[in-house]
């Protein structure tokens, strides 16, 4: 995505999440390597994996850990659905994605996912709610 598109994007997505959860943590920019595949195994079985984890390590991420009631729910909410295709207008992903594999936002889909994803890109000390 390019740089101002990705800017408009970030910005939309934290100002509709601002309404909805508080931000817990943030790293701001972090570049990814091949480590990502272990945070997405999850995922390892989708069709669109390979593509995935080729358009999460081509640029800079900005990587959040949210709380508040429901904040999967809603996190997913304003990220749409993740074909882009089948997102409902105003998200994220509707908005802003090019594909299924580059739908230019990720959330954990599930409690589980949520806590192996926050222990791969956050050590406890960073977590401040």
């Amino acid at each position: 995505m390019p740089d101002d598109e990705a800017r408009i994007c970030r910005k939309t997505y934290l100002q509709h999440l601002a309404l909805l959860l508080k931000k817990v943590a943030e790293v701001d920019h972090r570049e990814l390597g091949r480590e990502i595949l272990g945070a997405m195994a999850s995922f390892s079985r989708e069709p669109f994996f390979k593509d995935l984890v080729k358009f999460m390590i081509s640029g800079p991420v900005v990587v959040q850990v949210l709380e508040g009631e429901s904040a999967i729910a809603k996190n997913r909410e304003v990220m749409g659905a993740t074909n882009p295709a089948n997102a409902a207008p105003g998200t994220i992903r509707k908005e802003f994605a090019e594909s299924i594999e580059a739908n230019s936002v990720h959330g954990s889909d599930a409690p589980e996912t949520a806590a192996n994803e926050i222990k791969f890109f956050f050590r406890d000390l960073d977590i401040v709610g």
